[in-house]
């Protein structure tokens, strides 16, 4: 018989729809029920690809025995925290003010009203890992409940309290100083990795913001110790087993230093979020390998994760036939027969690593064990030859695999990491001229307009042709730095007037009198504190992406309304993230941004013309991150405030090069503009 969760569009939540437990989907008519009953609630967040959830799952909520406590002491509510991330976040902070560390599936136990008073992560059905079983707990809380109820009320008001209390950025007479970039650069330095690449220890996290900061400084000073860890972290990621060699794409996380063993789950907000830096990364360096990482990061992207409407699912789970990554991992076996060729199986082995005693349970995990020249001079051929045959090799093996049970995909649309993905098509695209990319990001932008708002408002998710939930702070961020990135693909002002759109309704709806910005709208459903998330996660922070978007149609309108509380605000974090740069790399390359020197260009003349081309590429092409370009028809309809006046030349398109709204020469000479732009980014001496 199914439970509440029946009538749900999260796949994390239908996934628990038969369970024998009595879930709850969150809603106020589950907290009525809580109070009516004098019963304390079960909060159990997760998400689809979590394996650890999975785990649980089929342990405790699937067991009848376990079930019948929860359902007899408890009121039981499940939540997916990609589709309530203010819950999550809520009630994640209470689970390390009490635990010191904090994960997922995340165990909240709270009172009638919503306070906890105790909670953990991941409980075994019985004692183990130094954790109590799961049922002792229940049974141990149920009689607190009942007995000692007093003391369980004390700790919720306490933490209640304490999570309440969000951090103020309060404005500051503090200058943004370049010198905070020399505190992050060396505290980067200092924890990076330089045996295997990135920072940490086992597991280790793939750092994208952290490595594009990197980059920025790069631009900013020339500091090659910059560019030589970003260089150093994109390569050694990309060889690693985290990196899917067969299909492209990167998994959450490597269990390991090395970057061999990943946590197979695939997100779509790490494989947007690297494909743009490795985009980034051969911009500066011109390493096509940098490039082809990127190139197939996006494919699998384009292949694997995107609805036929245009929008892109949240992620692949790291389990398959209840095992976790059998759908990736080869045994030395398999690649023997698929190839064939006794002699290519070899060299085939040999790049990725493959023996007969395996690297993971017996099997393998293919990773870059060998470079082509190495591979070429082993086996007695020439380079050409040795990426042929891995290439052909690799169709093949793909080939195979995808005729394989395929991991459970939350096909789920949710706008922030939809966001995130567009600035990645629009800015590949650019970067590339690759219409495919561009087709894909103005279709994902078409989809996110037509199917995430209604009656105006913006929405956090949609599945097969159903939206949910008011969107979150980081969703109109995203998504309108998205539509910034696309306007300066194609130039189409719609895009532009939306992006608008978002960054006054983050003004209106969600400012906190106290600097920054919550996460939620100052009409959302009243929960037991308003949150107000500033660290970076693996996304940057609604707050940083708020930022960046108010800093950025500042540099396009000149207008101080979106330029002061951006500035404030940074002027407010720099010191924190200047001092942490790995948790707070999205403010650092925010500040970097408003320190400039900021670049603006107008193009006067139609995007189509071979001579706009000729001149927008000439920025395109180039790693610029600090300007912004404009373009279009003299006189055109909803252009930013840049392109105002802008006429062309001779009848030819024209460009206009500026700083703070200062404008050089206009010119029509591809030439002449990069002379421009390289006597702009000059220090003066």
């Amino acid at each position: 018989m199914s439970n509440k969760l029946i009538n749900s569009t999260s796949p994390y939540l239908l996934q628990h729809a038969e369970n024998p437990v009595e879930w709850h989907p969150w809603s106020p008519e589950a907290l009525e029920t809580a109070q009516e009953l004098d019963k304390p609630i079960f909060l159990s967040i997760g998400y689809a690809a979590c394996h650890w959830c999975h785990v649980m799952a089929h342990e405790s909520f699937e067991d009848p025995a376990t079930a019948a406590l929860m359902n007899d002491n408890f009121i039981n509510i499940k939540v997916d925290r990609e589709e309530r991330p203010d819950i999550d976040s809520l009630y994640m902070d209470a689970v390390v003010a009490m635990t010191g560390q904090g994960g997922w599936p995340m165990s909240v136990f709270l009172t009638p009203d919503g306070r906890p008073f105790y909670g953990g992560t991941y409980f075994p059905p019985t004692r183990r890992f130094n954790m109590p079983a799961f049922n002792e707990i229940l049974l141990a809380l149920a009689d607190k409940w009942s007995n000692d109820r007093d003391s369980l009320l004390e700790i919720g008001n306490e933490l209640t309290d304490r999570i309440a209390a969000v951090p103020a950025l309060r404005p500051s007479d503090n200058h943004l100083d370049p010198q905070q970039f020399d505190r992050a650069t060396e505290s980067l330095f200092r924890g990076y990795d330089w045996a295997h690449g990135g920072w940490g220890h086992a597991p280790k996290f793939p750092q994208p913001m952290a490595i594009e900061f990197l980059l920025r400084r790069h631009a900013r000073t020339r500091d090659k110790l910059a560019l030589d860890m970003a260089k150093h972290s994109l390569s050694a990621m990309a060889a690693g087993g985290m990196y899917d060699q067969l299909g492209g794409g990167f998994a959450r996380y490597s269990v390991d230093e090395k970057w061999l063993v990943p946590h197979f789950e695939k997100m779509l907000y790490d494989n947007a979020q690297l494909a743009r830096v490795y985009i980034q990364g051969w911009q500066v360096t011109r390493d096509q390998n940098l490039l082809s990482i990127a190139d197939e990061t996006i494919t699998f992207m384009l292949r694997e994760m995107r609805d036929p409407q245009g929008g892109f699912y949240s992620s692949y789970d790291a389990d398959s036939e209840g095992e976790e990554g059998k759908f990736y991992v080869w045994s030395a076996e398999e690649i023997k027969a698929e190839i064939g060729d006794p002699k290519v199986a070899d060299l085939v082995m040999a790049a990725y690593g493959v023996t007969e005693g395996g690297n993971f349970e017996g099997h393998n995990i293919l990773y870059r064990a060998a470079e082509v020249e190495a591979l070429a001079e082993r086996f007695s051929l020439d380079a050409e030859t040795v990426e042929k045959q891995l290439s052909e090799a690799r169709e093949n093996l793909l080939q195979v695999r995808q005729r394989r049970i395929p991991p459970g995909l939350d096909n789920k649309v949710l706008t922030a990491w939809n966001g995130l993905a567009l600035v990645a098509l629009a800015e590949a695209a650019r970067a590339t001229r690759n219409e495919e990319y561009l087709s894909a990001a103005q279709s994902q932008a078409n989809f996110l307009l037509q199917n995430l708002q209604s009656d105006g408002i913006l929405l956090r998710s949609w599945r097969e042709g159903e939206a949910r939930y008011t969107a979150y702070l980081e969703d109109h961020a995203a998504l309108g730095l998205g539509l910034l990135a696309l306007y300066q693909a194609d130039f189409d002002p719609k895009w532009y007037r939306e992006a608008v759109r978002q960054a006054d309704e983050i003004l209106e709806a969600f400012t906190d009198p106290q600097g920054g910005f919550f996460d939620t709208r100052h009409d959302h459903e009243k929960l037991i504190a308003r949150p107000k998330s500033i660290q970076d996660s693996p996304t940057p922070s609604g707050n940083a992406q708020a930022v960046m978007l108010l800093l950025t149609l500042g540099a396009y309108e000149g207008a101080s309304r979106y330029i002061e509380p951006a500035e404030s605000t940074l002027r407010a974090m720099a010191p924190t993230a200047a001092q942490h740069p790995s948790a707070f790399a999205g403010w650092l390359n925010a500040m970097d941004f408003a320190l400039g020197p900021q670049l603006q260009l107008a193009i006067a003349g139609s995007p189509s013309e071979a001579g706009f081309k000729e001149l927008s590429f000439r920025t395109d092409a180039e790693y610029l991150p600090n300007l912004i370009m404009a373009g279009g028809e003299p006189g055109q309809a909803d252009q930013p405030a840049l392109m105002a006046e802008r006429t062309m030349r001779d009848g030819m398109p024209t460009a206009y090069l500026c700083q703070g709204f200062t404008c050089q020469l206009p010119t029509t000479i591809a030439d002449e503009l990069s002379r421009q732009v390289e006597e702009a980014l000059t220090p003066a001496k």
